[in-house]
């Protein structure tokens, strides 16, 4: 008897507070201008990492357009590539510096001792493409390429067969 009891009145409570909230909803409810202010916030605009600009030619019909997208990023280096992985005898890489830099191409052991410097040079902005042949006094495992151009380092891993 108490079971049927409570579920009774637990089910006629639900069913109270869905027509109330029903209700509540339904009537459209005009604020008070004199009692409510409203206040705008003004944020300042986030800096994005990426500044983009896109122009695109005007487009007519049955002609192909080409757009161009221009990426000016804060960074110095990036697309970063190196290929084959694994390495047998040649290592090729690729990397894209943004303006006139001093760039350092290191191989570093596992341990995080340089092993072998590939490249220390000034660099136009552009892509770079670096192939070199690698010393047979180095040991098979694992390695790591380090690109440092200005303050900015990308490591990529590599094998070594």
């Amino acid at each position: 008897m108490r079971r049927n009891f409570t579920s009774f009145y637990s089910w006629m409570l639900l069913i109270a507070l869905a027509i109330s909230v029903n209700c509540a909803l339904a009537t459209p409810v005009k604020p008070l201008r004199d009692t409510i202010s409203y206040s705008l916030i003004k944020r300042k605009p986030r800096k994005s990492p990426l500044n983009l600009s896109l122009s695109v030619p005007p487009v007519k019909p049955n002609t192909t357009s080409n757009a161009h997208v221009v990426l000016l990023s804060d960074k110095l280096l990036s697309n970063v590539e190196v290929f084959p992985n694994p390495i047998t005898d040649q290592i090729n890489l690729k990397y894209v510096v943004s303006r006139n830099s001093n760039v350092t191409i290191k191989m570093v052991d596992v341990l995080g001792n340089d092993v072998l410097t590939l490249f220390s040079q000034r660099v136009e902005p552009g892509e770079q493409v670096l192939n070199r042949q690698i010393s047979n006094k180095l040991n098979r495992g694992f390695y790591f390429i380090r690109v440092i151009a200005g303050t900015e380092s990308v490591i990529k891993r590599i094998s070594l067969l």
